[in-house]
């Protein structure tokens, strides 16, 4: 191989490590047309007094107000800007993946666009996760929203997050935190787990912080959240809950309920066939056979799926070459002893 081309790709790949901006700010946008260009004067208002480089990255997800129009117009006059146009409204955790995978900062930052959060409290944030943190969230502790439809089901969806994951925090839902970019890479979204990040980042092994935040009644168009979002809600955390227990043994908890089931079954049919041939007893039109036998069934049902689970979590794994573990740090070792 030529080494001219050799030589040129590292000063290319020296170049573009150099160039890695210090922050990625990511912020889904859906018909947030009115609070657009407050919100990006205000955040780049404050990031320019830290002298840290960084870039934005809006992610539209198939705003229907002209959300788009103003951020084509504003990327072409500020180059700190990358606006991302989703074909159509797949919901904010599609988004915020996209904007995820768009991200080059080191640290990524991600807020709403509805300027109920306040970009002067990004500095407070990036002091916190240079304590050693990996990830940084917010606590709306003085929250602008409704009592019943939003602040009531938010405080209960919050002590339940935190007694099923472990991971205790006031304030799930407040989308501005900060994160480790290396972090982010380990995590993959779909449906609606961007509300469960921090569990997510938890089972990943993140150091997690929490600190108090401003929070802005709001002040154009009207909130995308409401009630009927408590049963994904509910749905979400029971995955949550799966994968943080058995996201690498799925049998310890099929097989449990399996073979609990094809053992109660036996014994239930054993002293129904003791019954029988023991005693002469009719045991045809008795319910405890039905039971036995769907006990049974289940049982090498759950067995089965258990099995199949292994199987695709193996594939899971080794497909990606995703190991099992995290690493944190590796000290020493840079040179082997000699004999």
């Amino acid at each position: 191989m030529n080494s001219s081309i050799i030589s040129n790709s590292h000063e290319a790949l020296t170049l573009l490590s150099e160039e890695r901006p210090d922050l990625s700010i990511v912020v889904p946008i859906y018909n947030e047309a009115e609070s657009l260009p407050h919100l990006l004067s205000a955040i780049t208002t404050n990031l320019d007094a830290t002298k840290l480089t960084y870039e934005i990255i809006c992610v539209d997800d198939g705003s229907t107000d002209g959300s788009a129009d103003i951020l084509r117009q504003q990327a072409q006059s500020h180059p700190y800007l990358r606006a991302v146009l989703l074909r159509r409204n797949y919901g904010q955790t599609p988004a915020m993946s996209a904007g995820f995978n768009y991200a080059c900062g080191r640290v990524i930052i991600t807020l709403d666009g509805d300027l109920q959060n306040d970009p002067t409290d990004i500095p407070r944030l990036l002091a916190k996760l240079d304590e050693g943190y990996d990830l940084v969230s917010g606590w709306r502790k003085q929250r602008q929203d409704a009592a019943l439809t939003r602040l009531l089901p938010s405080k209960i969806a919050n002590l339940l997050i935190g007694k099923v994951t472990g991971v205790q925090l006031h304030d799930y839902g407040c989308s501005l935190k900060a994160y480790r970019s290396e972090l982010v890479t380990d995590m993959k979204l779909y449906g609606e787990l961007h509300r469960f990040l921090p569990a997510l980042a938890f089972i990943e092994g993140a150091r997690i912080s929490e600190i108090p935040v401003r929070h802005h009644a709001r002040k154009f168009g009207k909130s995308k959240y409401g009630l009927g979002r408590t049963f994904r809600v509910l749905m979400d955390l029971l995955t949550i809950f799966f994968m943080k227990k058995f996201l690498t043994r799925p049998m310890h908890v099929f097989g449990l309920f399996g073979g609990g089931a094809m053992i109660a079954g036996t014994l239930t049919g054993l002293y129904l066939t003791v019954l029988k041939l023991g005693f002469g007893q009719s045991i045809g039109d008795r319910p405890l056979l039905i039971l036995a036998v769907v006990l049974f069934l289940t049982g090498v049902q759950l067995f089965s799926f258990g099995l199949l689970a292994e199987l695709l979590m193996r594939t899971y794994h080794e497909s990606q070459n995703r190991p099992i573990y995290r690493v944190r740090e590796v000290i020493g070792g840079k040179q082997h002893s000699q004999v």
